[in-house]
């Protein structure tokens, strides 16, 4: 597996965008344009402290002068976000990856966007290049309070976004809170549903929308971060590396990329939470148990890939194509 391409830029603004979040305006530092970028694609940072972490690129797709992302710090935080408050600042220089999108927007007659809190990222430029092209869309962005609700100066200022826009907060009038059985109602049958926010909110929209007759191939998702496993049942098993033969054991409480690692055998990451993709692996032999969010229901399935930085085995023995 190849490491994905990089580069430098310069954070040329931060700026608070509501409570507890930032963003983070980049440009090359020779002013040179950026590579291109589709609705829905994300970068890798690089971290001060060795910290790689994946942000949503939440600004228009045709922009080639920056990328913006915006960064909510989490209290739960494992270091990517409150390095991003506290260390990175306005003129420092940061090393990102070139765009990748696991997250694309597709033609249909009519899109729903559902963002929950800080999932609004990718789903921003998806409005935003809906609304520049005149297709049929509607965007619910859903926060505890308006005080946590980034970028709504900038929706309210687009005259092409602002109408298809409807914001709804916890903390609320009862009549402006989301109804989404209401919004999923009556899917149709080009309708595309793409929702982004916590593992909560994310769960709740795509049952919703199931139990109201969406076809899971116009449900679209992208998590943040993983929901928390139940480890307490985990098993040692065995993965044996197919490119030399050897065989390697994996303690109940070590994932596949730690115990190789230790072994010398290195697997790219970036998010280790089974979100990003970036250590997806072949499995030539064995059965896995999936526990990451990025492979869809078919692909685990078919059981000739996992994520080895959280996904584990049934069968007592893994062979990886490594």
């Amino acid at each position: 597996m190849t490491a994905q391409e990089t580069l430098q830029v310069r954070v040329v603004q931060k700026r608070t965008e509501a409570e507890g979040i930032a963003s983070f305006e980049l440009a090359r530092v020779d002013g040179a344009p950026l590579p291109p970028f589709s609705a829905g694609s994300h970068i890798d940072v690089h971290l001060p402290g060795g910290l790689t972490r994946q942000y949503s690129l939440c600004n228009a797709s045709h922009e080639s002068h920056r990328y913006r992302i915006a960064v909510l710090r989490d209290a739960a935080s494992r270091g990517g976000s409150v390095a991003m408050h506290d260390s990175v600042h306005e003129g420092d220089l940061i090393t990102i990856s070139t765009p990748r999108n696991h997250f694309a927007l597709h033609p249909a007659e009519r899109t729903l966007l559902l963002a929950g809190g800080i999932g609004v990222t990718p789903l921003l430029c998806m409005a935003d290049r809906l609304a520049r092209t005149g297709a049929p869309f509607a965007l619910h962005y859903c926060t505890r309070s308006a005080e946590r609700t980034a970028f709504v100066e900038e929706i309210r200022a687009s005259s092409s976004m602002a109408p298809h826009v409807h914001f709804h907060h916890d903390a609320g009038a009862p009549e402006q809170k989301l109804d989404l059985p209401a919004v999923l109602a009556q899917p149709g049958p080009d309708a595309r549903l793409y929702v982004c926010g916590p593992a909560g909110f994310i769960d709740y929209v795509v049952n919703t929308a199931k139990g109201l007759g969406w076809p899971q191939d116009r449900i679209h998702l992208e998590y943040f971060g993983a929901p928390a496993q139940d480890t307490s049942g985990d098993q040692g098993f065995e993965v044996r590396i197919a490119s030399t033969g050897k065989t390697y054991a994996i303690a109940p409480d070590v994932s596949v990329v730690e115990a190789l690692r230790k072994e010398g055998i290195d697997i790219l990451t970036s998010c280790e939470q089974g979100v990003c993709g970036t250590c997806i692996t072949r499995v030539l032999e064995g059965e896995v148990d999936h526990r990451d969010m990025y492979l869809t229901d078919e692909e685990k399935a078919a059981n000739e890939q996992f994520m080895p930085c959280c996904s584990r085995a049934r069968s007592k023995l893994l062979v990886l194509d490594l």
